[in-house]
């Protein structure tokens, strides 16, 4: 089946194809780093990392997420505190990166900041001015919406409508600008803040141009996947389509793709109503795999609903699954199995199974029953094997089973520390390492030659190794277990 993504930009799914054959270039919008990150944040980004993994199955993907480091909020927090918006950056740049290792969340490709972005910046803002998309008045620079004729076309709203039901509040918000709906490129220093020097004089810029610079100086000008959250359609990715394809004259993104909302107990989560939910807070409640579990239980696109019958299910479905991983360490020695495990050779009908799913606009709510359902008969046989010390599977077939569960539950990232690899004595670990080095080095070689097939071969052999491969932006291969 070909793997088919529901494009926001155009309302229904599509065939995906490359903008080159065997890779993906996806950007992802990223935290403003002001405060911890929240439930919804969580749902984001294991939905990302969940599309990423499955479409490393298939290419060579290039996954950036950007940082905003500076901003209003960022701003007038630090201020509180009485510390320098860096410090104040850094301080949740760290605690973020803790909340998704905790959720077992890939790293970034690279996570690109605004503020080490500001050349990339001013020099696109530069060029809209002088194609005339761009205006600047007082030492602030606006985007003239009414110049691109196609503005609205993610959202689905026209200028016309939004002018009408504004009713004049947005007249008197910024007075210098040429039209209500333009929006700031670029702002001008105010007394004790952070700026940069520009053609327009002291400054810092926007939220939207500093995706749109991003984007475009680690992707280029065009990218396969932009995706973030469903607040974010309009009016950040409106804009960045705006801002970068009066540029460029080329679409940003072929496919927009957008996660929906979390609610609590029924309510929209809020401070006001008292039930936001910080990730770092939820962790000390719930086992991490289970929040994961949680969230991919829905379509990505859906709104889920955080409820305690939703997470007392989820511990469940988590339960199982967990049992089943672990079916190697406690019963692989009673069934002969050797601790280096043959490679993965799977079980074609699960995977198929798997794939039908995920190929069908990520539907991880079918792909997990297929993971449950192995699971459960990984379950029936532990019981047997506990009640009656033999079981009349073969030990070939069980291993498949349980190789295949490991495989799919990795593609959506719910594993367990413990495996057969990371429980061996250390004398093996530093063997094992050499080996990991070696297979990391012939897909280098192999990629350098663009042999993808075997590239391919490597990276599924090393993932049946439970070994996450970083490529960096050098050529270079970072890894984990």
């Amino acid at each position: 089946m070909t793997l088919r993504i529901y494009n926001s930009l155009t309302r229904k799914k599509e065939d995906f194809a490359t903008l080159e054959a065997g890779k993906v270039k996806m950007y992802v919008c990223g935290v403003t780093v002001y405060d911890y990150c929240h439930l919804g944040h969580a749902r984001a980004y294991v939905v990302w990392d969940m599309v990423r993994r499955y479409l490393s199955t298939k290419y060579e993907v290039r996954y950036v997420q950007n940082i905003t480091d500076i901003d209003d909020k960022i701003l007038n927090r630090a201020k509180e505190r009485g510390i320098t918006m860096q410090t104040l950056a850094e301080e949740f740049i760290a605690a973020y990166d803790r909340d998704m290792a905790n959720l077992n969340i890939l790293p970034a490709d690279e996570y690109p900041r605004a503020t080490e972005s500001i050349p990339a910046i001013i020099a696109l803002i530069q060029t809209l001015e002088q194609a005339g998309y761009a205006y600047a008045v007082g030492g602030d620079v606006y985007y003239a919406v009414q110049k691109f004729p196609s503005y609205g076309k993610l959202s689905g709203r026209k200028l016309e409508d939004m002018r009408a039901g504004a009713s004049g509040r947005v007249d008197g918000d910024e007075p210098l600008k040429h039209y209500p709906f333009d929006f700031a490129l670029w702002k001008s220093a105010k007394p004790d803040e952070p700026f940069w020097e520009s053609p327009w004089g002291n400054g810092r810029p926007g939220w939207h141009i500093e995706c749109s610079a991003m984007v475009r100086s680690r992707l280029g000008d065009r990218i396969d996947i932009h995706a973030g959250g469903a607040d974010l359609q309009f009016p950040h990715h409106e804009n960045e389509i705006a801002q970068s394809e009066a540029v460029t004259h080329q679409p940003l993104a072929n496919y927009w793709m957008h996660n929906g909302f979390v609610n609590i107990e029924g309510e929209k989560m809020s401070k006001s109503l008292g039930n936001f939910t910080t990730i770092r807070t939820l962790l000390e409640h719930y086992d991490p795999m289970v929040v994961r579990f949680f969230i991919l239980q829905a379509h990505y696109r859906q709104p889920i609903d955080f409820t305690n019958e939703a997470i007392i299910a989820a511990t469940k479905g988590w339960e199982t699954i967990h049992e089943g991983l672990l079916f190697a360490r406690d019963f692989g020695k009673q069934l002969g199995w050797q601790s280096d495990l043959p490679a993965y050779g799977g079980i074609q009908q699960y995977v198929d199974r798997f794939n039908e799913a995920m190929d069908d606009d990520f539907n991880t709510s079918i792909a997990l029953s297929v993971v449950f359902e192995l699971a459960k008969d990984l379950r029936t046989e532990r019981n047997i094997l506990v009640h009656s010390g033999k079981t009349e599977t073969s030990p070939e077939h069980l291993v498949q089973v349980w190789k295949t569960l490991v495989y799919l539950s990795h593609i959506l990232g719910l594993e367990t520390e413990t495996s057969p690899q990371n429980s061996e004595p250390e004398s093996h670990e530093a063997e094992n390492d050499i080996l990991i080095e070696q297979l990391i080095q012939q897909r280098v070689e192999a990629r350098q030659t663009k042999n993808w097939k075997e590239s391919d071969r490597l990276r599924d052999e090393l993932k049946a190794m439970n070994i996450i491969l970083i490529d960096q932006p050098d050529g270079t291969t970072r890894w984990r277990r």
